[in-house]
């Protein structure tokens, strides 16, 4: 399937007049380290606009320093949705990522959580041995940006084990797999903009289809116990999104760390003049 014609035209319309009736937000604002066992790899980026009942992400990351030298890697991605109790419903999805021999894009729209639409340029290489995704497989999910979004319900305290408790279900339009979720705990943290308290939840991945079952790294990945999320609040909207990302990997931990995070009020002009 492919986003065409009509059907992008559509879709804009729609989130032109599900904007347009923004009057409140907060805005996000966070620039993140990216570490290799202690070792700067680069930089990334995190942008949103929230409110109680919708969000706009982008986001973006490359390599800086010696990394750079060895593989000149870069990526954006947007997505956009509505807020529900408990978690994002995306509407769409699109990502770009380049090295020094390719760029891919992979673009989806989606109603209620459905994938209704796929492009993905160039295309992905059908590969023997790959898990086969299924069209229940693309029901019910969501994009691997949307799930920086933690919705809390109301009845639930924001820094408590209701921000971490859930499986999250991601597709990215060609893998399918969930990430587990649990509570561990608070910490302080600071950085520049922020200081004060995060919820501090381990994580697992479970690979569901899309990918290959024989390789190392997803053997790896589905046995991996050192993964933990911090996630700091976004108030007025009742949910909370990534200050620290800590994976365990075949070559070292990898740590995203945020340096600047920022939450400011929005205003329907300030946003407006932001998109």
């Amino acid at each position: 399937m492919s986003i065409r014609g009509g059907k992008t035209g559509a879709v804009l319309l729609g989130l032109l007049a599900l904007w347009a009736d923004e009057s409140h937000a907060e805005t996000l604002n966070a620039r993140y380290s990216v570490r290799l066992i202690g070792l700067s790899l680069g930089t990334a980026g995190l942008n949103g606009t929230f409110d109680s009942s919708q969000y706009k992400l982008e986001a973006s990351a490359k390599l800086t320093g010696l990394a750079s030298m060895v593989s000149n890697s870069r990526g954006v991605a947007v997505s956009t949705g509505s807020i529900q109790p408990g978690r994002p419903i995306p509407s769409t999805y699109a990502t770009t990522s380049s090295s020094s021999t390719m760029t891919r894009t992979v673009r989806m729209g989606l109603n209620a959580g459905t994938v209704r639409a796929v492009d993905i340029s160039p295309p992905i290489e059908d590969s023997p041995g790959r898990v086969a995704v299924t069209e229940n497989h693309k029901r019910g999910i969501i994009d691997p940006l949307s799930a920086l979004v933690m919705p809390v319900p109301g009845n639930e305290p924001l820094l408590g084990p209701a921000a971490c408790n859930r499986s999250i279900p991601v597709y990215d339009g060609y893998t399918r797999f969930d990430v587990n979720l649990s509570f561990a705990g608070t910490r302080k943290v600071t950085a520049n903009g922020y200081s004060g308290s995060v919820v501090v939840c381990t994580a697992r991945y479970v690979p569901i289809s899309g990918h290959r079952p024989d390789r190392k790294v997803t053997q790896f990945m589905a046995d991996n116990k050192d993964m933990e999320v911090w996630l700091a609040p976004v108030e007025s909207a009742r949910l909370l999104v990534p200050f620290k990302i800590s994976v365990a990997t075949l070559v070292g931990t990898t740590v995203i760390e945020a340096m600047d995070f920022s939450i400011a009020p929005g205003s329907r002009a300030a946003n407006a003049a932001a998109r």
